[in-house]
């Protein structure tokens, strides 16, 4: 396991956000109106760090089971849990490996509202409802977002992943609580990316970064259990179902790609 130290970049977040989000709507699709979807957040927006409580104005693209686009609503109505679920939201999960065939992974900053201080994949984040990142073909949209948040979170300029270069493997839907008020619930898009890369970690979103060698996997998550350092759910439906069979064959990964299943990680 080789590790890159994190390093700080300056605040990106405009403080006008905040005071933006003092009224959170929901659009749905088949109304077309905005609507109050939850009470606001003033009463708890002080347990919140600012620049992640300012992301939570972001719009995110809602779906049916089916990954049908169906509206959008905002992070936080996206991720807050009301009767032990919270609504379907379309993300992606990116596995990054450098020329040696080593999976870059990160541990979120211990400010993330969900899974503060879990190891992850390189970058795991959504879409957002413009039609920039809505564009259905291929998975374009998904790509272009994909393109954005590698660098807003580790700091990879964007020619260093473009949206051609992602190899969009398969989709998987999954949901799993992170605590009492918050969760997730997401129609995740899996995707691959090869190349060496520069690194220069957010550290509001990122505490550790480091790559690991597919022999040292296994190993590499043991220590963490051993540390008590959890690792996200999506991480580890993937590691357990998927990634050594994919990261086996990460020189003929096309031969995994299927657009038409969703694999449903639902208990």
């Amino acid at each position: 396991v080789s590790h890159i130290p994190t390093m700080a970049l300056s605040a990106r977040l405009m403080s006008g956000h905040l005071q933006r989000l003092r009224s959170c709507f929901v659009h749905t699709a088949s109304g077309g109106a905005w609507k109050p979807f939850l009470p606001e957040l003033e009463s708890f927006a002080e347990d919140i760090d600012p620049q992640q409580f300012a992301l939570l104005e972001e719009q995110c693209i809602l779906v049916d089971e089916n990954d049908t686009n169906i509206g959008a609503a905002s992070k936080r109505d996206c991720h807050l849990m009301q009767n032990g679920t919270s609504p379907l939201h379309r993300a992606f999960s990116v596995f990054l490996f450098n020329s040696s065939g080593e999976l870059l992974v990160h541990r979120r900053s211990d400010a993330k509202i969900t899974f503060p201080g879990h190891y992850t994949n390189t970058c795991c984040s959504h879409p957002l409802y413009t039609p920039k990142e809505m564009e259905e073909e291929d998975a374009w949209g998904v790509r272009t977002a994909a393109q954005r948040r590698l660098e807003f979170e580790l700091g990879i300029p964007h020619e260093q992943a473009q949206p051609k270069d992602f190899t969009y493997l398969t989709r998987i839907h999954y949901a799993s609580p992170s605590n009492g008020r918050w969760g997730e619930h997401e129609m995740d898009y899996i995707l691959f990316l090869r190349g060496d890369v520069s690194v220069n970690p957010n550290e509001n979103e990122v505490q550790d970064v480091r790559y690991v060698k597919r022999e040292d996997f296994s190993r590499f998550l043991s220590s963490l259990r051993e540390s008590d350092v959890p690792i996200t759910p999506w991480f580890h439906l993937i590691a357990q179902k998927f990634l050594p069979l994919w990261w086996k064959n990460l020189d003929n990964i096309s031969k995994f790609i299927d657009h038409r299943q969703i694999h449903r990680m639902i208990d």
